[in-house]
């Protein structure tokens, strides 16, 4: 009867606890849509520079400059500038087909929100590290690149502290030539593109997925030390507060590609395929 009546008073604190702890709480259905919800697309347009200069045998140093603009209530399709990126890194070739780089990041990111009585510009800052593979494929070449990303970010809010999140990114792209045999001076070539980017964090509770990445680019190489690109990217992920509504962008991306090595000829390896 001892034990009966101790079940029994175990199952009511039980019971109270759980109700208390539950108790202020919004039901999970109130906070995922019952399907999944995608937002209206918004345009964007992105204009990069990717540098990687020679500095020794074996390192190179990428230095890229982004600057993204995206469409706002009173300026569509090409919108206002969104973020600037400085990325900088000291990369490693191992081989004619294999690098890898580790650097740093520092993005400003603007407040599109015309109707936002919050601040304007806050920083972002990023740790990054890359593996790039480079495989011939008859007159094409095909790339596969893993970058992982740690980042702080923080929101426009004037009291709003920095969150921590890693990112992790998978990319595969191939560059096939069209008015030649292979990838030299005056070739234009075609270049598709899709690139995974998942989070993880503290702050990512189910929003795991945060941008699937389609892409074709057109691009054409004037010299072996310079390429310019441009093509069209749809992109879709989950917010971040909410992992059952996805965001939806149309974004129309101009590249620069430029490699100076100022090493002396006899110090040169051959061409290596660094292009990001």
């Amino acid at each position: 009867m001892r034990s009966y009546k101790s079940y029994t008073f175990s199952f009511i604190v039980l019971a109270i606890l759980l109700h208390s702890s539950l108790v202020g709480q919004e039901p999970l259905e109130e906070l995922l849509p019952t399907e999944s919800k995608f937002k209206e697309p918004k345009t964007r347009l992105w204009i990069n520079t990717y540098g990687n200069i020679r500095i020794s045998k074996r390192l190179f140093w990428v230095a890229q400059t982004h600057f993204r603009f995206e469409e706002t209530e009173e300026t569509p399709f090409i919108g206002q500038i969104g973020q600037i990126y400085n990325r900088h890194a000291i990369g490693y070739i191992y081989n004619k087909k294999v690098n890898a780089a580790l650097g740093g990041v520092m993005r400003i990111n603007f407040n599109t929100d015309e109707n936002s009585i919050d601040r304007n510009v806050v920083p972002e800052f990023r740790i990054w590290h890359q593996y790039q593979f480079a495989m011939p494929v008859y007159s094409a070449m095909i790339y596969h690149r893993i970058r992982i990303e740690h980042r702080w970010t923080k929101g426009f809010e004037e009291n709003s502290d920095y969150i921590f999140r890693n990112r992790w990114r998978y990319m595969f792209r191939a560059k096939i030539p069209l008015n030649k045999d292979r990838l030299e001076s005056k070739t234009l070539y075609v270049s598709p593109e899709a690139e995974l980017i998942m989070q993880s964090g503290k702050a990512v509770v189910g929003s795991v997925m945060e941008d699937l990445r389609l892409t074709t680019t057109l691009g054409y190489i004037l010299t072996p030390r310079l390429t310019v690109a441009g093509g069209l990217m749809y992109s879709q992920g989950q917010t971040l507060d909410n992992p059952g509504i996805f965001k939806q962008n149309w974004t129309m991306r101009f590249h620069v590609y430029f490699s100076p090595d100022f090493r002396k000829v006899k110090n040169k390896l051959p061409e290596i395929h660094l292009n990001d």
